[in-house]
């Protein structure tokens, strides 16, 4: 009983402290990989993606992002994605809902235009550094049933 109110406890003060990380004036930096099999399109035979974000409160709650992306397949050429995007936080405890568009292009005369939705959670290590898992949906253009993507991420931010 005691180890369920130490923990209760210490869940609140987390959930308490990452509010005001969440305020308007904050910048963010993070790092996150993707794929490590657990993604799924059409074309995939194995994958591993690294994505850099950075981003900005412009108001409590809401963030704009900026990223650029490496994405490595067995079998297929490398591509790199320039992007930008929206993060909305639901609740004060770290969870958040994203939208983004980047644009994908590889070494092999592949280009591509794709949208993104995510959820996710910002779960806090300390006053400002972050594991964030998170669920994702890609949206191809050029070929939807081999490059459309639905996966999970995991990456580090830092809340500045």
């Amino acid at each position: 009983m005691k180890n369920k109110l130490v923990t209760l406890a210490v869940a609140l003060l987390a959930a308490t402290g990452a509010s005001a990380q969440f305020e308007r004036g904050k910048a963010y930096v993070a790092a996150s990989l993707s794929g490590v099999g657990v993604k799924y399109n059409g074309a995939d035979k194995g994958s591993l993606g690294f994505l850099a974000k950075g981003g900005y409160l412009f108001a409590d709650d809401m963030m704009v992002t900026a990223q650029l992306g490496y994405d490595k397949q067995n079998g297929v050429p490398a591509s790199y994605s320039l992007g930008a995007g929206f993060r909305y936080y639901i609740v004060q405890n770290g969870l958040y809902l994203g939208a983004s568009a980047s644009y994908k292009r590889s070494t092999k005369d592949f280009d591509d235009f794709m949208p993104s939705v995510q959820a996710g959670y910002a779960f806090f290590l300390s006053q400002t550094v972050t594991v964030e898992p998170e669920v994702y949906y890609e949206q191809s253009f050029k070929n939807h049933s081999d490059y459309s993507t639905i996966g999970f991420r995991i990456g580090v931010g830092v809340y500045l």
